[in-house]
């Protein structure tokens, strides 16, 4: 099934896959295809934390210069369909998100949420399969995977102090160096599971890396640091030797199953 052939669902950063590691960005923009007219909300909408990671595409693309690494952006809204939760998950196409009524998602149709996991939810997931797949059979070894995210400087009237976090499930072979880098740096506060936790069955992590024992982290920026080009840069340059250093560690690229706090995996195979 294939309704929207002029809209890609995501987009490919081409880089060099001997490096072992890969980047991506589930909630790197705020399109949707003209069909779907908005889905019935003012443009001021899409403007906001709701429809996508503000900031996260000009990280991730300057990351992949720095880096050399490729990279696996989702290309659609997240009001569309989430591509960071399992296809279970009741949070998959929002109705109703930080006070927001999303009209084109209520009422939902079951044909209507297959479509939009078949033309937008499993491309992406299939592009980033194959992209860790060709990282590993290029390097031979087990890819790093680094997930590119954003939060809210603040959120139900409360300020998040941080300026940088790692969300981690049960495997912190990278997120341990990472965190410790950044704690180096001078001025910031960076957190450790927080403002959410990186425990989330389903979630693209657990799809992709938990359950498959890779190396892996997902690094959470403030919003309001790198929502201007210079910032976007400024957080790529900081970030970029970090992740070299750890994709360089020796023992980082091994297949090691940690299971997970939300349940157990078993053997490279969601239970």
């Amino acid at each position: 099934m294939t309704s929207s052939p002029l809209f890609a669902p995501f987009e490919i950063i081409e880089g060099n896959r001997a490096t072992g590691l890969v980047l991506i960005a589930d909630h790197a923009f705020n399109l949707l295809p003209d069909e779907y007219d908005a889905l019935g909300l003012p443009a001021a909408e899409f403007q906001r934390h709701i429809a996508y990671d503000i900031g996260v595409e000009a990280v991730t693309r300057r990351l992949a210069a720095l880096t050399g690494a490729p990279a696996v952006m989702a290309r659609f809204s997240r009001l569309l369909i989430d591509p960071n939760r399992g296809a279970d998950d009741p949070t998959l196409i929002r109705q109703l998100y930080d006070g927001t009524v999303v009209p084109g998602n209520y009422p939902i149709t079951p044909k209507e949420r297959q479509r939009r996991l078949e033309d937008f939810y499993r491309p992406y997931h299939d592009a980033v399969a194959a992209t860790i797949a060709s990282v590993a059979h290029v390097s031979q070894r087990a890819p790093l995977v680094i997930s590119i995210h954003s939060f809210t400087p603040f959120m139900q009237g409360r300020e998040r102090p941080w300026h940088a976090s790692l969300l981690w499930d049960s495997d912190d072979r990278a997120v341990q160096p990472l965190r410790e880098a950044l704690r180096r740096e001078p001025g910031l506060v960076i957190g450790d599971n927080e403002p959410y936790d990186g425990a989330l069955r389903g979630d693209t992590m657990f799809r992709h890396c938990t359950s498959n024992g890779l190396p892996h982290a997902l690094i959470e920026i403030r919003q309001d640091l790198i929502v201007a080009e210079a910032g976007a840069a400024e957080w790529a340059e900081r970030l970029a030797p970090m992740l070299d250093a750890v994709n360089g560690q020796a023992n980082i690229h091994e297949v090691r199953y940690f299971g997970s706090r939300t349940g157990a995996v078993n053997g490279g195979r969601l239970p």
